[in-house]
């Protein structure tokens, strides 16, 4: 029997009627800058579009030249609302957006099943918002591919990157990892603490980012320590925090972009 993992934040993170979700992103990726490059791995932002669809669109236009090369998408966040050991794989089939339903890669799965770190728990994914709101940017940015989705419990940043190397693949594969920056800082508090959170990343210096520097700091850690290893250089597009968004500047979260290449594209 097919599975479908449905939306659990559609109508609240992001429009749930599908012409108005589509407007939304196309929306956010025309006003985000294009370039050239073409990124192995992404650090976005999943708070509602409101909040953190423009940082989130800074990276994700940058797919454009990979739009036909990438064929699978290895997505990676944190765990908001069940605790369990180790890291939560996907038994479903498809996982549904109000823009379509995106297969997911068994095969990447399996690969990694025999990880004692990794475990199938669909009740992890059942209402998680860290990867549901990537998934209409990746449906709009590429053209066909498979979803490979994980999320980080109480797992170590080793465990996520012993993950990540074994799916890293070629050009064919993009590693997306969720997280926001920090939470509920008044506004100047946050920049500060969210400038120095993107050094660490550009400088893939995986412990120098704390508890209170990103929600996904596990899957972040883990994404650093595989990235230093294949010699990626990385790069902020974006760094704002809801205060610059939609938000007050009292109790902010800080949101960042992020990306990463081989350093021969430089």
């Amino acid at each position: 029997m097919t599975t479908i993992r449905h939306p659990a934040v559609a109508g609240s993170f992001y429009p749930a009627n599908q012409t108005a979700l589509r407007a939304m992103v196309t929306g956010f990726l025309r006003e985000a800058r294009i370039g050239d490059e073409r990124p192995k791995a992404m650090i976005v932002p999943h708070a509602g579009y409101v909040y953190s669809g423009p940082i989130a669109a800074s990276a994700y236009t940058r797919l454009s030249a990979m739009r036909n090369i990438i064929s699978r998408v290895v997505l990676f966040g944190p765990s908001h609302r069940i605790y369990f050991p180790g890291i939560a794989a996907s038994g479903a089939d498809y996982f549904e957006t109000p823009l379509g339903t995106i297969a997911v890669d068994h095969e990447a799965h399996e690969s990694v099943r025999a990880l004692p770190q990794v475990h199938v728990l669909d009740e992890a994914h059942r209402l998680e918002h860290s990867l549901e709101v990537h998934l209409p940017f990746l449906q709009t940015t590429l053209g066909a591919f498979t979803l490979a989705p994980f999320l980080a419990g109480e797992a170590t940043p080793e465990e996520v990157a012993e993950v990540l190397e074994c799916l890293w693949g070629g050009d064919e594969t993009l590693i997306v990892v969720s997280s926001d920056l920090s939470h509920y800082y008044g506004y100047e508090t946050a920049k500060r603490l969210d400038a120095a959170t993107s050094c660490a990343i550009e400088a893939l210096q995986p412990e120098q980012i704390q508890y209170e520097h990103a929600c996904g700091r596990i899957p972040i850690q883990g994404l650093l320590t595989v990235a230093h290893e294949h010699g990626m250089a990385v790069q902020t597009v974006d760094q704002r925090n809801s205060g610059d968004t939609a938000g007050s500047g009292d109790e902010v979260v800080g949101y960042g972009a992020y990306i990463f290449e081989a350093r021969s594209n430089h």
